[in-house]
């Protein structure tokens, strides 16, 4: 059998076969490579996330109890004063007898009564 002009012999086809086979060999390569650092990237980019997240986590856990910590420190102060301010107003009205008119009301009813009043 003699082969048509212009066409490639068997040699020819098998090395342009070979030839095919080592570029897709090399492209599968390629890809595999480019698959593997996709992944690592994402891997590391998760990684990341993840690492940032549990540090945002963790500042606003310490931002809020030290928060909390200032409000109470500010309610104890406030309360404090008010229990003193009480403590002052208290130890005046032990002093100052007959400001209000209930702490007058025998001074009242023995001007009211005069002689009638009974000690």
């Amino acid at each position: 059998m003699t082969e048509p002009s212009g066409a490639p012999s068997d040699t020819e086809t098998v090395e342009a076969l070979r030839r095919v086979k080592a570029v897709e060999a090399e492209w599968e390569a390629r890809l595999r490579e480019a698959r593997a650092t996709a992944e690592g990237q994402e891997r590391r980019a998760r990684d990341e996330a993840e690492a940032t997240l549990k540090a945002v986590i963790a500042e606003a856990a310490s931002e809020r109890a030290r928060r909390i910590e200032e409000g109470r420190a500010g309610i104890e102060r406030d309360a404090e004063a008010i229990r003193r301010d009480g403590e002052q107003a208290a130890e005046a009205a032990r002093r100052e007898k007959g400001k209000r008119p209930s702490d007058r009301a025998d001074e009242v009813l023995r001007a009211v009564l005069g002689p009638y009043s009974h000690d």
